[in-house]
């Protein structure tokens, strides 16, 4: 809670514009205009979002094809070999990416291939939120070492960190330590055990410096009397650091930079995206290709609606011709039946599917590789073929089965009606999961909707 990520997400850009922040953003000398963040920072969020069912050279591909415009494909594959080579990846290039449900790679390498992702655009400025969460301490502080080694590859690296071991101390070439928004200290680690020191906070012996500084400034909120004699104790922190000689440095390389007649140029990231219908064409091979790797899926995207089609018939059986026995009644509900249960099966498509594609999104369209509804648009073209089998195995085995009338343009009708129905459910969902987040709200949302719609379509309501 002490600002880390609001820090990251103001300095990337991806605070909304509602959002309100003071302060400025130089590189290099030159002060950055809020549009042109993204295009500066590579952001690597705490969280992976990755493609369950796509390998990770897949992964990285179509990152790269979403990215470079102007490179072959032999130029890109050379690309993406060498990213995977630098973040040690060659040897699991062919390996799906996983998730909690199906086998993949391991935690530590899925945060790699985040961190590659970012790496096909060159950045010169890498930002890391708390990338070593969720990781056993082996594998965070080889994460650690690896970003480590990034940096002195003529990048900047800068991430957040909790309790990180203190055999990592020694690999960061500048510390910060915030709390409560504030900057409690920020400089090499040498001069980070000088100031506290001088503070009267001398490391003890055998002791992490990361945890025993981290708890210094950490403001104690089990009562009142804690949270102000804490909190006490950090402002006198931040006030030392203002008065000290490193930050006093810190000021004055600000402005002899800002004040050089030659400023370097601003290094910003190589993106050359390609048009906006190429990079839907890319989306929807890449939604195709991971979908279609889920058998089960495929299955009963395909079935689902025969499966209810058979519950049906199986009381129904065969239509009774007779007016006197209740022909007209038995039909009647058939076609309410055939015609409500669609959008449920639509809906229940689109809840399974749809979220992963949202999230990678999100990601990837505050980096400024494309807009969200070019996602949408390549997911709706993916389904649609789908839809429109698995309609017409539903709509040909429940007309012809229980005995509608063998004509085959009323057939077309029919089947056209149930394909519009199926339709409706899953496009109003996708518009409902672009508005929440949660898929149980949309759930509900959608089915009062529908009830609704049943309600007044059947004339209860009028």
């Amino acid at each position: 809670g002490s600002g880390k990520t609001t820090l990251l997400d103001a300095i990337s850009g991806r605070l909304g514009h509602k959002d309100n922040f003071f302060g400025e953003v130089y590189v290099n000398g030159c002060q950055l205009k809020r549009e042109q963040f993204r295009d500066c920072f590579s952001y690597v969020p705490q969280s992976d979002t990755l493609l369950t069912f796509l390998t990770v050279q897949e992964s990285l591909t179509y990152t790269a094809l979403l990215t470079l415009k102007k490179c072959s494909n032999s130029s890109i594959k050379k690309k993406v070999d060498a990213v995977m080579t630098e973040l040690s990846l060659s040897h699991i290039a062919d390996k799906i990416i996983g998730s909690r449900n199906v086998v993949g790679i391991s935690g530590g390498e899925r945060r790699r291939v985040s961190v590659a992702a970012q790496l096909l655009q060159d950045p010169k400025v890498m930002l890391l939120d708390e990338p070593t969460t969720g990781l056993d301490c082996l594998t965070a502080n080889q994460l650690v070492l690896l970003l480590s080694e990034l940096a002195h590859r003529d990048r900047i690296v800068i991430l957040t960190i909790h309790q990180p071991r203190s055999e990592l101390f020694k690999l960061f070439d500048k510390i910060a330590i915030m709390s409560f928004g504030e900057m409690v200290f920020c400089g090499n680690p040498m001069e980070m055990i000088t100031f506290f020191s001088d503070c009267g906070y001398s490391c003890p012996e055998q002791s992490n410096p990361f945890d025993f500084y981290v708890d210094l400034t950490s403001v104690d909120t089990r009562s009142k009397e804690h949270e102000l004699k804490t909190y006490s104790r950090v402002q006198e922190f931040v006030s030392a650091y203002r008065n000290s000689e490193t930050f006093s440095k810190v000021l004055a390389a600000i402005e002899k930079t800002k004040c050089m007649k030659e400023l370097p140029p601003i290094p910003f990231k190589n993106k050359d995206s390609p048009s906006g219908f190429y990079q839907i064409l890319i989306l929807l091979r890449r939604a195709t290709r991971n979908l279609s790797r889920d058998k089960t899926g495929i299955i009963m995207r395909l079935l689902q609606n025969l499966l209810f089609g058979l519950f049906v018939a199986f009381f129904l059986l065969r239509l009774r011709n007779d007016l006197a026995q209740g022909a007209v009644q038995d039909r009647v509900g058939l076609i309410y039946q055939c015609v409500s249960a669609p959008p449920y099966t639509g809906m229940l498509n689109a809840l399974a599917l749809f979220p992963p594609l949202r999230a990678i999104s999100d990601q990837e369209s505050k980096d400024g590789l494309y807009k969200k509804w070019q996602m949408l648009v390549a997911y709706i073209v993916h389904f649609l073929p789908f839809s429109v089998i698995s309609v017409a195995i539903f709509s040909t085995f429940m007309y012809w089965t229980i005995g509608l009338y063998p004509d085959a343009s009323r057939f077309g009708i029919f089947f056209a009606v149930v394909l519009a129905s199926h339709m409706i459910g899953e496009l109003l969902t996708l518009v409902i999961l672009g508005m929440v987040q949660d898929p149980n709200i949309v759930q509900s949302g959608v089915v009062l909707l529908n009830s609704a719609g049943v309600i007044v379509g059947t004339g209860l309501v009028r």
